[in-house]
Formats: structure tokens, C-alpha cells, sequence
């Protein structure tokens, strides 16, 4: 596997690290930072003097146009070093990725795009920013480290230049052969330096402009909203399998219901043909059945019509054990709110009927204190587990999507209490 940050290179074995292209990658990075850290010390050189220049000249002058003049020069210079302190995030923000192949990418603000006046506004309110002028300062400082370190690079070089010279030249040869000697030998272990100077360098910068909460915080805001577009998506596509159900295969079934009843009406009562026509129309009438409780279990119509509360009512009518229902909510919830609740409670019945030898379920909804609340008691053997299968962690996923929670609480012998919590207001 390919290197893909200074440290992963240095641990591959000495030869293949000295032929890759890390070390000139590392020296490349170091020497364009000594070039940054030049250009950004010799302006803020210049705006330290201008600086000193202003404030004496506020304190000579008093309250004389001068001063105002002076004073106006003084915000200038800081606007100027705002500026290039920014600047500087984004130019450490781009040469980064000589030694680091994950770039820094700075958050974007919605302001970033409106005027200069909600763009300065923005600015001043974000911390990265005051983060970002900060690093100019610290930036100067791993500049000058970068100047050493380069030095200390350079100087087996330039020593083995000289003794070069010093050969040719007759003078002290052996001990002019012997420092060239060593200087070649010491070039190895000066490029493992660079390179490990390189990698603490971009960890700095990295630590600076972009904070570990700031980066996990971006990821995790992605995650989410990767996540509500899949469920939004998955939502979509259960409706329009619905609706084609409904519409084309259960309409169809329907038409060869009538079709076949009316060819029974065509034949003798009690001939061959008629019974099984008869047969045929029993057949599909039971498909249609199952048809509809498949479309029903797709995306429940009722659902959309009538809200959650009518919703799970005809959900526990339809259960195969005896389901006592206690429905305080009946307002309407947003749609992600509803359907997630409605197919938490299903699966959660599903779960009773199956696996708890219940004789009894009761589903409960409410709303307090601004969380939607559903529980499926049941008087099972209860010893569920919410991490032994797919269903229950399933149902856990889906409520998290809205930003929910699920709690079991199934001591063996039971009973067992699923309770399911999503924060939401009812609809006006």
C-alpha cells in the first residue's frame, strides 16, 4: 500500500523510503514554507514599524487632525493584518497537500457568497477565523524552524563540497576525504529529519486550522444528511411501488375477479367448468387479499389520509394477537416523524407476535413536553435483546434519522416495554 502522510513513509523499509518521493516532497514543502514565512514576516515587520510609527504619532499629536489621520492608519493596519492572516490559512491550507493527502478544506458560511459587508460580519463571528490569524503568528516561528532544519540539511552538502575542493586543491586530503566521506554517509539520516520535520510541520498546521471537533464535527454533519437522503429516498420509492400496486396490479386483479364472476354466470351451476371458475375466482380474491395487505404494509394509506393515531389503531385491528390501544395523540406530526413511528411500532408488533408468547400487547401514544412518545407493552416471557438481530437495531436507525430514540426494557419473564421518543411539534 501506497504512503500516503510523511510517517506512514518512514516506517517503509530504509531503501524503498530513499527512492520514494517523500524526501523531495518533504524538502519541496519546508523550502516553499521558508518562502511564506519570509513574505509574511517581512509585512508583518512593516506593520509592527507602521504600527509604532502611528500610535507615537497619536501620542504626540493629541486629539489634531493628525491623530485621526493616524488613528485611521492604526485600523487600517489591522484590517491589513486580518487579511493576511487569512491569506496565509489559505495558502498553508493549499501547500498542505504536498505531504498530506487529506486537504483541509475550510468550512464554508452561508455569507461567504452575500455582500462584503455579511462576508465581514461572518468573518468576525467565526472562530476559525481568529484560529486563522493566530497561525500567522505561530507560522512565523515554524518558518524560522523550517530555515534550521533546512540548514542542518544542507550543511553535509556544502561540507562535502569543500572537501571536494580542498582535494583537488592538495591540501589535507585524507582528512578532507574523510569529512566528504561522512557528510555521504549522514545523508540518509538528514533526509529521515526532513521528513519527519515535514510531517510534525503539516500535523501543526493541521492541529491549528483545522481542530479535530471541527473536521469530526463537518463529517458527522455529512453522515446525517447522507443518511436523511437515503430514508428520504427509500420513502419515495415505498410510495411509488404503493401507488403502482394500487393503481395497475390491484386493479387488474379486481377486473379478472369480475371477469371470472361473470363467466360462472355463463356455465351451468354445478358443471365442471363452473367449479373451477369458481375455483379460479377463489384464487383471486385471496390474491387480491394479500395484495392489499402487502400494499398496506409498503406504505399504509391510511397513514397519509388520516395520521398516525387512526394509522395505528387499524394497525393493532389488524394484529394477530389482541392489541389494547391508548391514543392520546391525535394531532398531526411531520411526515418523517409519523412514518418512522408507524413502522417502529409495526416491527416492534411483529416482534411481540413471533417471539414473545404474549397473550396481551398495548400500544400507547403521546406527546409531552415536545417529544412524540409510542410503547409496545407486552405480557410476554420478555429476555429481549436490542443488539441480538437486524429488526430492533433497524428500528434504532430509523428513529435516529429523525432524531430519535429507542429504550427496551424486557427483564425475563417479562414484560417487555419498547418505548420510542422523537423530539417534534405537532402540526398547526
Amino acid at each position: 500500500m501506497s504512503a500516503r502522510a510523511p510517517w506512514q513513509a518512514m516506517v517503509q523499509t530504509p531503501r524503498r523510503f530513499l527512492l520514494s518521493r517523500w524526501p523531495w516532497l518533504s524538502l519541496a514543502y519546508l523550502l516553499s514554507g521558508v518562502g511564506v514565512g519570509a513574505v509574511i514576516g517581512a509585512c508583518f515587520a512593516l506593520i509592527v514599524i507602521a504600527l509604532t510609527v502611528l500610535v507615537r504619532m497619536i501620542a504626540m499629536t493629541r486629539f489634531s487632525p493628525q491623530s485621526v489621520l493616524a488613528l485611521l492608519g492604526v485600523i487600517v493596519l489591522l484590517c491589513v493584518f486580518v487579511l493576511c492572516g487569512i491569506g496565509l490559512a489559505r495558502v498553508e491550507r493549499f501547500r498542505i497537500r504536498m505531504v498530506d493527502a487529506e486537504p483541509i478544506d475550510r468550512p464554508r458560511n452561508r455569507g461567504e457568497q452575500a455582500d462584503l459587508r455579511v462576508w465581514v460580519s461572518t468573518r468576525i463571528r467565526d472562530p476559525l477565523t481568529w484560529q486563522e490569524i493566530g497561525y500567522a503568528v505561530v507560522c512565523t516561528i515554524l518558518c524560522m524552524l523550517d530555515g534550521v532544519v533546512l540548514a542542518v540539511f544542507v550543511a553535509p552538502f556544502v561540507m562535502a563540497v569543500v572537501s571536494v575542493i580542498d582535494i583537488i586543491a592538495g591540501s589535507n586530503v585524507l582528512e578532507s576525504l574523510a569529512v566528504g566521506v561522512i557528510c555521504l554517509v549522514l545523508v540518509p539520516f538528514f533526509a529521515y529529519l526532513v521528513t519527519a520535520w515535514a510531517g510534525a510541520r503539516a500535523a501543526i498546521s493541521r492541529a491549528v486550522l483545522a481542530p479535530k471537533e471541527t473536521e469530526l464535527g463537518r463529517r458527522l454533519t455529512e453522515v446525517t444528511t447522507s443518511r436523511a437522503r437515503l430514508v428520504d429516498a427509500f420513502e419515495s420509492e415505498r410510495r411509488r411501488i404503493e401507488r403502482d400496486l394500487h393503481d395497475g396490479t390491484q386493479q387488474r386483479l379486481v377486473a379478472l375477479s369480475v371477469e371470472l364472476g361473470l363467466a360462472r354466470m355463463d356455465v351451468p351451476e354445478g358443471s365442471e367448468v363452473g367449479d373451477r371458475l369458481a375455483q379460479a375466482q377463489e384464487q383471486a380474491r385471496l390474491a387480491l387479499v394479500e395484495l392489499r395487505e402487502l400494499v398496506r404494509g409498503v406504505y399504509p394509506q391510511v397513514l397519509v389520509e388520516r395520521g398516525l393515531a387512526t394509522a395505528l389503531s387499524d394497525l393493532a385491528s389488524r394484529s394477530p394477537l389482541a392489541v389494547d390501544t391508548r391514543l392520546a395523540a391525535e394531532e398531526r406530526y411531520p411526515s418523517p416523524v409519523e412514518t418512522a413511528i408507524y413502522f417502529a411500532v409495526a416491527e416492534a408488533l411483529t416482534n411481540v407476535a413471533k417471539h414473545a408468547m404474549a397473550g396481551l400487547a398495548t400500544v400507547s401514544l403521546d406527546w409531552r413536553t415536545g417529544r412524540l412518545i409510542a410503547e409496545v407493552t407486552d405480557d410476554g416471557r420478555g429476555g429481549a435483546d436490542p443488539s441480538g438481530g437486524s429488526g430492533m437495531l433497524g428500528l434504532a436507525d430509523r428513529l435516529a434519522v429523525v432524531d430519535g430514540r429507542m429504550y427496551v426494557s424486557s427483564p425475563p419473564g417479562g414484560p417487555t416495554v419498547v418505548r420510542f421518543e422523537v423530539p417534534c411539534q405537532p402540526l398547526t
